[in-house]
């Protein structure tokens, strides 16, 4: 089977097993483990922060950094199709008492304007008060929409004024990267809180990463702790995230490649990123029972909504695997 579900299904090449292996250990809860210590500083400095912290999952780094900035009673504005809002399981509500309002965007493209205009800082002793606003970049569900800078940068200043922090979904900041050409440090300085992710198209198997100040990522781990999710000797997953960073950061752009491969071959514009959204809206058949024709083509793909099928490129694959993709889109969804 070809699996495009996911840029997380990726396994560790034999060099990550053997670099996780040689990584130095201790027991983290301590502060012991010298090679997760070297990489959240390795991490945090590549984008410009100050200090980082090691979670497993990036729903625990987002949800880690919207509690830092929003507490409970207090809003959090997003992108109606954003991760935090759709896919985390209303986890800023459950864990955190944080009520989210949500703003439309065309492919998950921000609009600073629109954003801007549902953010009421000091809404009274009725209505409930803005107290951070979240960005989602790439977009999952846009179909790995990169965000315009000068976007963030309109969000950056307008939020300034009214005294409200952002927090960066980044799971995918790393192909934002390439495919944009703008540097990690011009992303990350718009952003008070800001979530990383290595388990997806950087090939790691487990793990992402909170960047702030210190003495906010102080507080995080503070709070890793209370959720659950204080690890002892995590410098196995850091020795794999530093291979990760060390070979799987510039080859994302073949991954861009063959998503845009795949595009054409269903005659769709080439998407930003890795993520090709297929729109079954004006087919005789749904998402899932698309999903299933795939299957039994040979093909895992996700339905992630009822005429949406997500196909997601990523280190696994093979220039083959992505001709034979064509040829069966083409079979079933282009004839």
């Amino acid at each position: 089977m070809i699996d495009l579900r996911s840029d997380t299904v990726t396994r560790p090449s034999k060099e990550m097993l053997e670099a996780m292996i040689k990584s130095p250990v201790g027991d983290d809860v301590y502060g012991d483990d010298p090679t997760v210590n070297a990489l959240e500083e390795r991490v945090a400095s590549m984008f410009g922060k100050e200090a980082g912290l090691f979670t497993p999952t990036g729903s625990l780094s987002n949800q880690l950094g919207i509690r830092l900035l929003v507490k409970p009673g207090e809003e959090l504005i997003l992108d109606q199709t954003a991760h935090i809002a759709r896919a985390e399981l209303g986890a800023a509500a459950a864990f955190s008492g944080i009520t989210t309002r949500t703003f439309p965007s065309v492919h998950g493209k921000l609009n600073a304007k629109v954003a801007l205009e549902l953010a009421h800082p000091d809404a009274g002793p009725y209505l409930v008060s803005t107290k951070a606003i979240a960005v989602e970049d790439t977009h999952n569900f846009g179909g790995g929409t990169v965000q315009s800078i000068d976007e963030i940068k309109n969000l950056y200043h307008g939020a300034q004024e009214m005294q409200l922090p952002l927090h960066l979904d980044g799971a995918r900041i790393w192909n934002a990267h390439v495919a944009s050409g703008t540097s990690l440090p011009e992303y990350a300085k718009y952003f008070e809180t800001m979530s990383v992710c290595f388990s997806k198209g950087l090939g790691a198997p487990i793990g992402s990463m909170l960047l702030s100040t210190k003495a906010k990522i102080a507080e995080a781990r503070i709070w890793r702790k209370r959720y659950g999710a204080g690890m002892r000797q995590i410098g196995l997953l850091a020795g794999a995230v530093n291979f990760a960073l060390d070979h799987n950061i510039n080859r994302l752009k073949i991954d861009h490649e063959r998503a845009g491969i795949i595009a054409t071959s269903c005659n769709l514009a080439k998407p930003d990123t890795n993520i090709v959204a297929l729109d079954l809206s004006d087919y005789p058949f749904d998402a899932a029972q698309y999903v299933s024709i795939l299957n039994e083509n040979g093909i895992l793909a996700g339905a992630l909504g009822k005429n949406f099928v997500r196909l997601v490129t990523h280190m696994n694959l093979t220039d083959d695997d992505i001709q034979q993709v064509c040829q069966i889109l083409k079979r079933t969804l282009v004839a």
